[in-house]
């Protein structure tokens, strides 16, 4: 059997030093490499196994004509695309079982940028100057693990030394971990969730998974409803149980959850079975409450944790998000339903609970119900979204479907 193989991406020009420290302590775990230079600014201090003007040939250009140019967007771009195509094909001849970079910002938007090309489960860590920074744009809905890099990417020294040693040691042991074997694979049911649907999605995937179903539960903060919603579009998901919409919340607030205006679309589109419900549409997420913006200070606002604020959105927010629900549903190309919880879409919005205000909540129902396709299923149970009897009519309705 052919030893493993790790592509270690980066610019040789400015960090071929760090770059040859980490190629030989991988190759001295047995492992191969495979150097893949994008630097352009000058020649590396050792020949790549796969040259920058390779890579910048792959994106549409050369390296002699970037370095005349002296156009550093054209640049950035090119070998971002030329990196990608590069990354791509080494996957595809059985060349790459894991990939590593090491950057500044610059080279970590490269290099990140063919990580996400890579399909989920492939070892990618990026050892970064950003990496403890928001890294939402450089990690997007993928697995890249971002390794803080500390000190710059800039030499060896005694704390550089430690951390280059972590990174190849962490990717020489993602690529070994071999994954338990399954002895049979199940439909996979996507679910979104909150702290607030917490009891509703546990104990719809105990039933589903009591009927033979895989749940993957989303934990629904823009980027996991993104997530979601890709895995939904690359043909994964066999039906989707969407009982935590509040995205649709942030996405009409401006809130710091918000998975874009089309959140809900994926599963449309696709036409998988699809269950939606408006899930904890009664709050839209700020961080700490001193960022909540000024022009909602006086509405009713709950401090989840010190780090994240919760306000409870209105009547008027609450229609817009209702036809965001009802346009997802008349969409769809396959089977959907709608249900609603008439005791509150949230544990926060439960009688006498912080959050609880009927008539928002019904300004949400009747702007379903006016905008839904009556072809569509609409049901209202009297119930909380959290109440055994809700989650239990989900899951019967979203089974009802996947068995037609």
């Amino acid at each position: 059997m052919k030893n493993k193989t790790i592509v270690l991406v980066g610019a040789l020009d400015t960090k071929g030093i760090e770059f040859s420290f980490v190629r030989d302590l991988i190759q001295a775990r047995g492992l191969a490499t495979v150097v893949v230079d994008f630097g352009i600014l000058g020649d590396p201090p050792f020949k790549a196994d796969v040259s920058a003007d390779e890579v910048a040939r792959a994106g549409g250009g050369s390296l002699d004509e970037l370095r005349a140019s002296q156009d550093k967007t054209r640049a950035m771009r090119l070998m971002s695309e030329g990196l990608e195509k590069v990354v791509l094909k080494l996957h595809q001849e059985g060349r790459l079982d894991g990939v590593l970079g090491m950057a500044g910002s610059g080279g970590t938007a490269i290099a990140t940028a063919a990580m996400r090309a890579l399909p989920v489960g492939v070892p990618k860590l990026m050892v970064s100057t950003v990496a403890s920074a928001d890294v939402s744009p450089y990690v997007g809905t993928t697995d890249i693990t971002m390794m803080p890099s500390v000190v710059d990417v800039a030499g060896l020294n005694v704390i550089s030394r430690r951390i280059y040693a972590n990174a190849a040691g962490a990717i020489a042991g993602m690529v070994e971990q071999e994954t338990p074997a399954v002895v049979e694979e199940r439909p996979l049911i996507s679910a979104s969730m909150f702290g607030n649907t917490t009891q509703a999605v546990d104990h719809a995937r105990e039933l589903l998974e009591a009927q033979g179903y895989e749940v993957l539960v989303f934990h629904a903060t823009g980027a996991g409803g993104r997530t979601m919603e890709g895995l939904i579009e690359a043909g994964f998901i066999a039906g989707n149980l969407d009982l935590t919409t509040t995205e649709l919340a942030d996405e009409v607030c401006g809130g710091v959850l918000s998975a874009g205006p089309d959140r809900l679309l994926a599963a449309a589109r696709k036409g998988i079975p699809t269950v939606l419900v408006p899930g904890c549409v009664d709050m839209a997420n700020f961080w700490g409450i001193d960022t909540v913006p000024e022009k909602y200070r006086s509405r009713n606002l709950y401090e989840w944790n010190p780090n994240v604020t919760l306000m409870r959105t209105n009547v008027a927010e609450n229609k817009l998000i209702g036809g965001m629900i009802a346009r997802a549903a008349n969409q769809s190309t396959g089977p959907v339903a709608v249900l609603a919880p008439l005791k509150g879409v949230s544990q926060l919005d439960s009688p006498g609970g912080a959050f609880w205000e009927p008539e928002a909540n019904q300004a949400c129902f009747e702007a379903i119900k006016s905008n839904l396709n009556p072809a569509i299923p609409y049901i209202e149970m009297d119930n909380n979204i959290n109440d055994p009897e809700f989650s239990a009519r989900a899951v019967e309705l979203l089974l009802g479907m996947l068995n037609q």
